[in-house]
């Protein structure tokens, strides 16, 4: 079989499929790599980098008539498919509870769709799960954003000029990317504070050094290891809860998402208008509506002297970590689907199920 690595033409991104890395291992497997010309290019690889471990570089069209298996990072978009032939197999995220209209025209070529973010989280499926590699990166990067945005240092110094206290982080999500968040900030010095409805994630929080707001001892259970969304009464008493580390906080990290639904808006304006002036936030649910209600993608706003950072950060802005990173989790996907480098529709084994989405122009998963 043959596997075309897409260039990504998503405005802002930096990452590619696949890394000449991992193009080698798919070699070894049996597999023909093709790459469109120049796809890993902002993320530090050359054409010849890819050449050299025996991949094919070709212009895009070429790529689109000639694989079997079509790879890319971001959803397939109305140009893309207008190349994509009858019976190809499309490889991306899809995030298709949220995209109706994509699945639809995906069937409508008599494709076969499997979406890289329904990878289902459980224990075999770790090395597969780009959601968790991509926000483990942007959790890392939300805390160096915030330090360069600030106008503190994190640490606590003690100089001949006297002593400067420690900058305070609170972090919402405690998530792959909130912890992420929570020892990053912890190992740059600053005193950090975190807090998430599941309370099962209390112990994982105070174990990287963060100080964990409870809400009450019940709280709120997770779904398919994602926080789902609060009830009314909960969020209500978190906001009480957070609201004095809230005003306090130099710098907030919100991480809070639900799979293929608006993200759930935990800090208001008002809330905002009570911070201190000169705190920043980073909200990296900005995409699906944002954390912060202020929240714009792609935009800083100030509100009442506070700087609110609406992005998904992330993984895109340190690309040649998450570039390799998401290629081993495609390579750890296709060595699961495929065998002698034939695909095995084994459509009753739970990774497959959940993950295809769209099979020969029929729609599975809605």
């Amino acid at each position: 079989m043959k596997i075309g690595i897409l260039k990504e033409i998503q405005k802002g991104e930096k990452r590619v499929a696949i890394s000449p890395n991992i193009a080698k291992q798919l070699i070894a497997k049996g597999f023909e790599v093709i790459l469109e010309e120049e796809a890993g290019t902002n993320s530090s690889y050359k054409n010849a980098d890819y050449k050299e471990v025996g991949t094919t570089v070709e212009k895009r069209g070429v790529v689109f008539k000639e694989a079997d298996i079509l790879v890319k990072i971001n959803p397939f978009d109305e140009e893309d498919l207008k190349l994509v032939n009858k019976g190809q197999v499309l490889m991306s995220q899809l995030f298709h509870k949220s995209s109706p209209e994509l699945i639809e025209a995906i069937a409508a070529k008599g494709a076969t769709a499997f979406s890289m973010d329904a990878i289902p989280r459980i224990s075999r499926a770790q090395d597969m799960d780009v959601l968790s590699s991509q926000s483990n990166l942007a959790g890392y990067k939300a805390v160096i954003l915030g330090a360069y945005e600030m106008t503190k240092i994190f640490p606590l110094m003690m100089t001949a000029a006297g002593t400067i206290t420690p900058s305070k982080v609170l972090i919402y999500g405690v998530g792959v990317a909130g912890l992420q968040a929570i020892a990053t900030a912890k190992r740059l010095g600053a005193v950090v504070e975190a807090t998430d409805i599941r309370t099962e994630t209390k112990e994982q929080a105070e174990s990287l050094g963060a100080k964990f707001i409870s809400v009450d001892n019940e709280g709120e259970e997770s779904e398919g290891g994602y926080a789902k969304e609060a009830s009314e009464d909960y969020a209500r008493r978190q906001k009480e809860a957070v609201d004095k580390s809230l005003f306090q906080a130099d710098l907030v990290i919100t991480t809070a998402n639900i799979p293929g639904r608006k993200a759930p808006v935990l800090i208001t304006e008002e809330q905002v208008s009570q911070m201190k002036n000169g705190a920043v936030i980073v909200d990296l649910a900005a995409a699906q509506g944002g954390n912060c209600e202020v929240s714009k993608m792609n935009k800083t706003v100030v509100k009442n002297g506070v700087k609110v950072i609406g992005t998904t950060i992330a993984p895109e802005s340190v690309s040649t970590n998450a570039s390799e990173l998401y290629a081993k989790n495609c390579y750890n996907f296709l060595m699961h689907l495929t065998k002698d480098n034939a695909f095995e529709w084994d459509v009753e084994e739970e990774i497959t199920d959940e993950t295809l989405i769209v099979k020969d122009g029929e729609i599975r998963k809605k």
